[in-house]
């Protein structure tokens, strides 16, 4: 099995939550990113996305990061499963998972990592079930022969 730690991304880009949008904005744009994890004193304690920002250009000139990031922060942890990660994904229209080890940030995985993952493919093989051959299927039916019509 796949685990996040096998996939997720360590350079993790971080604002404060006191930076303004725009200056995280730009950022994002530079960087061409669509997620920011914003941290406190080292705590995560939200996220922010290009979603978040792309309102009104005058709400990026006065607000901070603090006024658009999402609070309610979804993590995962390095052990969770690709599958599990895609479901926390899916199951709450998110675009980005960070992924936390004992309260502390280790790296992220977005939307486009798992589409990376699997554009990939499994990269270990597929078990395939064995077949039986024709030799050892049994008995074979006898083949069809129409009856003759009949006539009235």
């Amino acid at each position: 099995m796949i685990r996040l730690r096998d996939v997720m991304k360590t350079n993790v880009e971080s604002v404060s939550p006191r930076e303004s949008a725009a200056a995280a904005w730009n950022r994002m744009r530079t960087r061409r990113i669509r997620h920011l994890v914003v941290l406190d004193a080292g705590r995560v304690v939200g996220v922010v996305s290009d979603r978040d920002l792309a309102g009104p250009g005058s709400l990026r000139q006065v607000a901070s990061v603090g006024d658009v990031m999402t609070t309610q922060v979804v993590s995962g942890h390095p052990e969770m499963t690709l599958r599990q990660a895609a479901n926390q994904l899916r199951g709450r229209s998110i675009g980005c998972l960070p992924v936390m080890e004992d309260d502390k940030l280790v790296g992220i995985l977005t939307t486009t990592d798992l589409l990376e993952q699997i554009g990939r493919g499994v990269e270990r093989p597929i078990s395939r079930g064995r077949r039986a051959t024709l030799a050892t299927r049994g008995p074979r039916r006898k083949p069809f022969v129409p009856r003759a019509a009949t006539r009235h």
